[in-house]
């Protein structure tokens, strides 16, 4: 558990209640961070720092695990189970106020605050109520832990997704503190093993009838010590920061398709693999094309003579022009096949390009197409068509 959440409200900062799901926490964060993005509000350091509050409340808020030490903690204080007057300056173990009997209770203990042991590590309340109602009691919070997935979103032109591409993607999350290299430790230097506890995190402790396990005193629940941390990240090992990842969106991507990038996420606590980063792709539409599973589609206008006459037209595809027979006498309303000119598929094959012919009627003709026209329509009654036979039980 991180100190500073406690002074935080992240439920405030994504703008949802407390009882909010997670696909509520999700739709929240995806809108914010569209309006804040630093992409989207260049030179605004409000919007900037906005943008870095929502992306550290839906860090947590999204992950399961660490949203329920939020709440759990969250509820402590502001009942008074813990500070905030949960117990007097000066009362602990043994003391007037205090809950237990021997050794001292330091607020400082709890979060792994103050001097010495870890050297400003987070980590310990989570631990302490584990091993106080026995859940998970021999793993710390500031342990190395896996970082947690994360999500973005990205949208792309429609001919972009079809043919994929590389773009680039700025955001900000937890990563690994680039002075220390996640280890927490002051370059040159190493964590080395607690001593008291042999590195497990956590000592046990008889008190009468009971007996419970709590973070050990001298590494604060990390089982290791750093006698020099890392200045710029404070021992933790991981740091807010903005950065920039080149994505290949793969050809054929759908609208709404996530994609996942492995080891992208948020950086893993003291030295931990990092997480995952969810990559949402929206697509745009394309005032030519469409697109049918693996097939694109198209609609192509032609004139009447044409239909009946046949004649070979020149379509655009996603990588130049092809000439398109349409057969004389071909329906308005027919689709025309061409195959292997759609949507890239993985195993380097393509789908189809689905031609449907539209008639374009004229709005207006010069007088010798408009008599033209006129004679035609004679000579057509003369051989008998009647375009509404047995039409509506003519």
């Amino acid at each position: 558990m991180n100190r500073e959440w406690l002074e935080k409200d992240f439920y405030k900062d994504l703008g949802v209640s407390s009882g909010a799901t997670q696909d509520e926490i999700k739709k929240a964060y995806r809108r914010l961070a569209r309006d804040l993005h630093p992409d989207k509000n260049p030179g605004d350091s409000q919007a900037e720092e906005r943008f870095k509050a929502v992306s550290e409340a839906n860090a947590v808020l999204s992950d399961p695990e660490k949203r329920k030490e939020y709440d759990e903690a969250r509820k402590l204080f502001a009942g008074g189970g813990f500070g905030r007057g949960g117990f007097p300056p000066g009362g602990g173990y043994g003391q007037p106020g205090g809950g237990f009997s021997g050794g001292e209770f330091n607020l400082g203990d709890i979060f792994g605050a103050g001097a010495g042991g870890a050297g400003g590590a987070d980590g310990g309340l989570g631990d302490l109520l584990g091993g106080l109602f026995n859940r998970g009691g021999t793993r710390a919070s500031s342990r190395p832990r896996r970082g947690s997935d994360v999500e973005t979103e990205t949208t792309l032109g429609f001919r972009e997704a079809a043919q994929g591409v590389t773009v680039p993607l700025r955001m900000t999350s937890p990563a690994a503190c680039t002075t220390c290299h996640g280890s927490g430790a002051k370059p040159g230097t190493s964590p080395r093993v607690c001593p008291h506890c042999n590195g497990s995190g956590v000592v046990s402790r008889n008190q009468g009838a009971f007996g419970f396990s709590e973070p050990c005193e001298d590494c604060r629940g990390t089982g290791s010590i750093i006698d020099d941390p890392c200045v710029d990240c404070r021992g933790s090992g991981i740091q807010n920061r903005t950065r920039t990842i080149t994505v290949r969106i793969p050809p054929g991507v759908r609208d709404g398709q996530r994609i996942r990038l492995a080891g992208q996420g948020e950086a893993g606590l003291r030295g931990a693999p990092p997480g995952d980063l969810y990559v949402t792709v929206h697509v745009s539409q394309d005032k030519v094309f469409g697109r049918n599973g693996d097939d694109l589609t198209l609609v192509l206008p032609v004139s009447y003579a044409e239909l009946v006459l046949g004649t070979t037209v020149s379509v655009p595809t996603l990588d130049g022009r092809v000439g398109v027979k349409v057969p004389p006498g071909t329906a308005d309303g027919r689709t025309l096949r061409v195959r292997g000119r759609g949507v890239p598929k993985r195993d380097g094959a393509a789908g189809d390009l689905l031609v449907t012919v539209k008639v374009a009627v004229p709005q207006k003709l010069e007088d010798d197409a408009t008599e033209a026209l006129r004679r035609y329509a004679e000579a057509e009654k003369t051989s008998g068509f009647d375009p509404r036979a047995g039409w509506a039980g003519a």
